[in-house]
């Protein structure tokens, strides 16, 4: 197995505080692997075999309900971990992990999982602290998806996106990775019909410049005063 540079982590939040050699003996049970765009990481409902860190690339975490239906969970961005079943005391992926564009990933067994948070501490409580966050987002989201109306819904799911994985232009904020329209109907909860219109009428208006997989904010601010507006209050 190719050792992997410490280089790769070492300016990571998760390895905050690490020395070289703590790194080393981390990484020595990790290998790398490389994933082609729009290839399955892993499958919900696989046995967790391993539990992962992004370095290159955008990995789109999605759950099948019993119904069929497909809700995108969240994008994973480089430098964050996924994976994380071990974490939670499961067994089994509750998601599928698909690369959106071509990936590189860290993997490490799940069997290494026990002694590695007995030899380091803080990374348990890393990794809680990330599970704990993507939680808090996920009943945000809940939160919108039962008191917002669906235009500001989307406002609020592309300015996460921005935060996550913007990438600053002369003209606006590009979502640095491809996503499509399906892809925020999925995220939103509402139609691909619903969020054609919506983007539709926001190129109109100067809002989003939006094209095949690609979706650039060009007025950040109108979208942050549409995502906050009171339903009551008319148009922005």
């Amino acid at each position: 197995m190719a050792k992997v540079d410490t280089s790769l982590v070492a300016h990571l939040p998760l390895f905050a505080g690490f020395k070289t050699e703590d790194l080393e003996e981390i990484l020595r049970e990790a290998r790398s692997a490389r994933y082609p765009k729009n290839s399955a990481i892993f499958e919900q409902g696989a046995d967790a075999h391993g539990f992962f860190l992004l370095l290159h690339g955008h990995v789109r975490a999605a759950k099948t309900t019993p119904t069929g239906e497909q809700i995108v969970v969240r994008y994973v961005a480089p430098g964050e971990t996924f994976g994380l079943a071990m974490a939670l005391g499961l067994t089994q992926y509750p998601a599928t992990a698909t690369a959106v564009d071509d990936s590189v990933v860290l993997i490490w067994p799940t069997a290494a999982w026990p002694r590695l948070v007995e030899r380091f501490p803080s990374l348990a409580s890393g990794t809680l602290q990330t599970v704990g966050a993507r939680l808090q987002e996920s009943h945000t989201r809940i939160l919108e998806m039962s008191t917002q109306q669906v235009e500001q819904r989307v406002a609020h799911a592309l300015l996460r996106l921005a935060k996550q994985s913007g990438k600053k232009l002369d003209h606006g904020i590009e979502i640095d990775f491809p996503i499509s329209r399906q892809d925020i109907a999925q995220m939103t909860g509402t139609t691909l019909h619903t969020v054609s219109r919506i983007l539709s009428g926001w190129e109109q208006q100067g809002l989003v410049e939006s094209g095949r997989q690609r979706i650039i904010l060009r007025d950040p601010h109108r979208i942050v005063t549409l995502a906050e507006r009171n339903p009551d209050s008319g148009p922005a």
